[in-house]
């Protein structure tokens, strides 16, 4: 593609170059420039990659685009800010695949994942192809593409759009992080539908304060992103948006919705009962416990029925999903004791996962927990409290410590475990951890391992090391058995 067309509607400053020039790719990282590519620069978090441009022209970068003036002898494109072109660059570049699919933006603290799966399901039940991006990785056509970012980077999200419109994908289920509408990741795509979930304390390393992280959230739910709104009508800044937004349409238990459920049954294995959308009845059966994923499977039923989707389809998509990899999972049962993965992460997340459990334990529950490095330090010993008021024994240990020192992180969470009197122990190794858990397990007992969900590594001094929470605890299990 040329050059002028790749940069068609951008706002550029200066433009010195031809514009004939054909560019094969479109690259933000120097050292994966290959030839013919055009290469963009911004100022990042860390670095500023206006440093790389000539490190990228010598590997065959055939224009750049920047924010000044470069000295280089290839076309340059000066535009306003580099970060803010990448997404309509790759937009122009891959020829708009976002206009050739129904894309569905799922964007809140907690739940987007289930709630993803959830709608796959469903649209697949309705005989749909579909497809999820998301914290657990891209998943399209029998592809599969392992995770970096909950929601990827724009040149690499619109080459996957490109590839799902060749494979026939007719719908996109996509969480919307707040950190990708802040940086703009998704600008551009008009969604088909966006879903609000809650809103509770994460990222305030990064936003600083909840208004601003709210902030980043609500900008999804503009008539201009998105055609129609679903909105948790029970969650408080949920109510926020549905003032704004008064064609919305809702889900909830607490407060009047479009969607609701009545006559809720829970065990350890899962919830029933039954849905109501728009006056419509129907029973439903989650294989996953926890009154949260009901909140989830309304969000979802609730946007598929505005699509058309019978709700004998929303029945049955329900009903086959058998669960979300590192969503409430369990993942094992042994002496009589169930053993459950959660990805919970936040105050909020943890606080769900284990009142649930806690109502469904026949026993003691037991919660194995961290906190990640280099991140809201606030939550710490928060999330040490809450798991104190809940569970009867706390194993304290690690989860992607990153360029702090576990002990630091630990010492944190401890401080909010004291003030319940609950016992508890420390090991920062979380294996070890693990395996002391699950040897203090008796008849009736449940495990809650938090924290990483289905991650596949632990990140310690900017290196990710193989690591999985189901991988380890079936090996654990494993060995005790033999």
């Amino acid at each position: 593609m040329k050059l002028r067309n790749v940069i068609n509607g951008l706002d550029v400053v200066k433009f010195t170059g031809d514009g004939n020039t054909e560019i094969a790719g479109i690259c933000s990282d120097s050292r994966r420039v290959r030839q013919g590519d055009l290469f963009v620069c911004y100022e990042g978090e860390k670095e500023d990659s206006h440093e790389h441009a000539a490190e990228a022209c010598a590997r065959g970068a055939a224009a750049v685009v920047c924010s000044r003036e470069l000295g280089l002898d290839v076309p340059q494109v000066i535009a306003k800010d580099g970060r803010a072109a990448v997404a309509m660059l790759a937009r122009n570049f891959y020829s708009f695949p976002d206009k050739k699919l129904k894309i569905i933006g799922i964007t809140g603290t907690n739940g987007k994942t289930t709630t993803t799966y959830m709608l796959k399901s469903i649209f697949e039940a309705d005989g749909a192809n579909c497809a999820v991006i998301g914290t657990l990785g891209v998943a399209y056509a029998n592809k599969f593409v392992s995770p970096e970012l909950t929601t990827p980077d724009p040149i690499f999200l619109y080459s996957l759009l490109d590839d799902m419109v060749k494979c026939g994908v007719e719908y996109v289920f996509m969480e919307v992080s707040a950190h990708a509408l802040y940086f703009g990741k998704v600008d551009g795509i008009f969604f088909t539908a966006a879903i609000f979930t809650n809103l509770t304390q994460d990222h305030l390393d990064f936003f600083g304060d909840m208004k601003s992280y709210a902030d980043s959230k609500k900008l999804l739910f503009s008539k201009e992103r998105s055609r129609l709104a679903i909105i948790n009508s029970d969650d408080e800044f949920g109510a926020e948006l549905m003032a704004e937004r008064q064609d919305a349409l809702t889900y909830g238990l607490e407060n009047p919705a479009d969607t609701f459920a009545i006559d809720l049954s829970e065990d350890i294995d899962g919830t029933s009962f039954v849905i109501n959308i728009s006056d419509e009845l129907y029973d439903i059966r989650l294989n996953m416990p926890a009154i949260h994923n009901v909140y989830n499977a309304l969000a979802a039923a609730t946007c598929a029925h505005a699509l058309g989707v019978s709700t004998e389809a929303v029945a049955e998509g329900l009903s086959v999903l058998k669960g979300v990899s590192g969503r409430l999972e369990c993942v094992a049962k042994f002496r009589g004791a169930n053993i459950f993965v959660d990805f919970a992460h936040t105050p909020d997340g943890l606080e769900k996962s284990l009142s649930c459990l806690k109502k469904l334990c026949d026993n003691r529950l037991y919660c194995l927990f961290g906190c990640g490095g280099n991140r809201d330090t606030t939550k710490r010993p928060i999330m040490g409290e809450i798991a104190g008021r809940y569970a009867d024994f706390i194993i304290i240990t690690s989860d992607n410590p990153r360029f702090e020192d576990p002990f630091d992180i630990i010492t944190s969470i401890e401080e909010g475990v004291r003030k319940t009197n609950v016992p508890y122990v420390t090991i920062s190794d979380r294996e070890m951890a693990t395996e002391y858990a699950i040897n203090l397990l008796k008849e009736g007992d449940t495990l809650l391992v938090a924290g990483k969900g289905g991650e596949t590594y632990q990140e310690i001094m900017g290196i990710k090391h193989s690591y999985n929470d189901n991988t380890v605890i079936r090996k654990i299990i494993g060995n005790l058995i033999r």
